[in-house]
């Protein structure tokens, strides 16, 4: 069965999905005319025999590669400007970015700022701002996740903290979307069970937040619909057995399918994660994992119809909102995340400033349900105590 799970498609961008593919990255980088190309990846996974097996396929092809990996969880922008200045000093003409989310946002902002004569912060996700770029000056990517929970391949943004103020930022560009995906399963196996659980719990909120989103796209409720499918199938085999190339295939295919539906939006479950991790520096998607079951209860009286098709097409056994927090809570039980924000570290005392925070989130304004710090406030309470509210 894992052996017909690989295929090539265009949607979102160019994808080439099936274990064992990294051996066509020479020819991806030729493809986009790449001589010189800059592999950017984490300092954890520079040390790893993959990130040795690309840099030797690229070099037997005669393509001239180096490797910038300094770059730490949750990015910043020392590590974006000191990535633009290893790729002009190296003369390189192309981008790998070659990890996880963190290592894949900090190289697609890379691959932007080598041709930019503004701050990264002029590019952020309001208005008009991503028509201040030159286009011309931005180079090529070729994305290789190596897990299953962001989906950064298929995004056309990137998230970098602004250490100012310790919030999140998005930086955004239509061509920020790499030019062709490397999705190859086998990258992924190597992922420890608690990480495996806690992307995989970003994969599923993407996809549950896309869709609970009030904006109106079919198209993207259909992706996230299979993508959360997939994630209930799958996720917890992929955790109990990471070698399983069929959980890990199904699981990389639900990352990207989250990144792909969440154009329609996500909410609060991304507003509350994003001050957790960029002050107290927590795991994005344990963070998302743990606040979920609190927003749903939350958003409950805008999403009962969604949650009933939803359960229904995840054939649980109760088909209404009920069924899905239920299947949710034993979710998070089965994988090892914490019930409780308090469990990874966040108290009482950062309720109220994080609220502030998570108003002026980008994910806040298509939360099925409005909020306003006040109501961020009592989520974080809720959270941080264990209250689910109902």
């Amino acid at each position: 069965m894992a052996n017909a799970l690989k295929g090539n498609w265009n949607y979102p961008t160019a994808m080439r999905f099936g274990a064992g593919r990294l051996k066509e990255l020479p020819a991806a980088c030729r493809e986009l005319g790449m001589a010189r190309p800059l592999l950017i990846t984490d300092p954890a996974l520079a040390k790893l025999p993959m990130i040795a097996e690309a840099v030797a396929l690229c070099r037997d092809a005669g393509l001239a590669v180096a490797v910038f990996s300094e770059v730490q969880p949750n990015p910043v922008e020392a590590n974006v400007s000191a990535g633009v200045a290893v790729y002009r000093d190296g003369g390189h003409d192309g981008v790998i970015a070659f990890g996880g989310g963190s290592a894949l946002d900090a190289a697609k902002a890379v691959a932007l700022m080598v041709g930019q004569d503004r701050p990264i912060w002029d590019f952020e996700d309001r208005e008009d701002w991503y028509t201040r770029v030159n286009v011309a000056g931005m180079a090529p990517v070729i994305a290789l996740p190596t897990t299953a929970g962001t989906g950064s391949e298929v995004g056309r943004s990137s998230v970098i903290t602004d250490l100012g103020d310790h919030t999140k930022k998005i930086i955004f560009h239509p061509k920020m979307l790499p030019a062709i995906v490397i999705a190859d399963p086998e990258l992924t196996t190597g992922l420890p069970a608690p990480i495996t659980a806690a992307v995989g719990m970003d994969a599923l909120s993407h996809n549950l937040e896309a869709y609970c989103s009030p904006l109106y796209h079919p198209m993207a409720d259909g992706i996230a619909l299979e993508g959360m499918r997939l994630c209930k199938e799958w996720l917890v085999t992929a955790v109990r057995d990471g070698g399983n190339i069929e959980a890990r295939s199904h699981m990389l295919i639900a990352s990207s399918m989250g990144a792909t539906a969440f154009q329609k939006g996500l909410g609060a479950m991304h507003s509350l994660s994003h001050p957790c991790s960029s002050v107290l520096g927590t795991h994005h998607g344990l963070t998302n994992g743990v606040v979920m079951p609190y927003v749903l209860a939350f958003n409950r009286d805008a999403i009962d119809g969604k949650m009933a098709r939803l359960a229904r097409y995840l054939g649980l056994v109760r088909a209404d909102f009920t069924g899905v927090l239920d299947w949710v809570i034993e979710l998070r039980e089965t994988i090892g995340i914490p019930a409780t924000l308090a469990d990874i570290g966040v108290s009482e005392e950062h309720a109220e400033p994080f609220s502030r925070m998570a108003e002026k989130d980008p994910t806040a304004p298509t939360n099925p349900r409005p909020v306003d710090a006040a109501a961020f406030a009592g989520l974080y309470r809720n959270a941080i105590g264990g209250s689910l509210g109902l």
